[in-house]
């Protein structure tokens, strides 16, 4: 069972296709312009080329499953899951650039912190410490099921979980070190991902 936007369907595909391509441009785009002001500062140990890895592995295996096993193909309603992901890829990019823009400045691709460097808790930072990464994640979660595979979207999922939770390890060390007990505060009344449970 191929694929709905794969399927023979064009306007299915012209819309994934779309979708794909904004999100990858978005993603190179603002890899580029959200550079580290001084690289040297920068204290990744990794963390970025890690997370990319583990995306585009999740992302290969997503794709792979979504023809390679036909038998974990959702069953039913297969069009609508495909509507519903697709929804889900735009509502995760855009919660993503909405993250990037509250966070102005200090959003950079590379794990850096800075002398002048405060606590940022507008919007939806008062709640989640990485509603970026929230945002990648329900933006990979929607393709997922765009591919109508369960056991490949599983495995994107789990992928790319696995490469922001080092991602954030890194991130909230380099952060604790930076800012002290302001952010320790901050990492004690909020959540990582989701409000409440995560």
């Amino acid at each position: 069972m191929q694929p709905v936007p794969l399927d023979g369907h064009p306007v299915y595909e012209s819309v994934f296709m779309i979708t794909y391509v904004a999100w990858t441009v978005f993603e190179l785009k603002t890899g580029r312009s959200r550079k580290s002001s001084d690289p040297t500062r920068a204290q990744d140990r990794e963390s970025f080329w890690f997370l990319v890895g583990m995306i585009w592995i999740g992302v290969a295996l997503a794709w792979i499953m979504a023809f390679a096993l036909p038998r974990a193909a959702f069953s039913g309603k297969r069009t609508e899951i495909f509507i519903a992901g697709i929804a889900l890829m735009w509502a995760g990019i855009g919660f993503r650039y909405y993250a990037m823009r509250v966070l102005g400045r200090y959003f950079t691709f590379q794990v850096a912190a800075h002398a002048w460097q405060t606590v940022i808790e507008a919007g939806s930072y008062r709640y989640i410490r990485h509603p970026s990464y929230t945002g990648a994640l329900i933006t990979v979660l929607g393709l997922g099921m765009a591919l109508g595979n369960w056991e490949g979207m599983i495995a994107l999922v789990a992928c790319v979980g696995v490469g922001y939770a080092y991602r954030i390890r890194v991130e909230e060390a380099v952060l604790r070190d930076a800012l002290g007990q302001p952010y320790r505060d901050y990492m004690a009344r909020t959540r990582r991902l989701i409000p409440i449970l995560l």
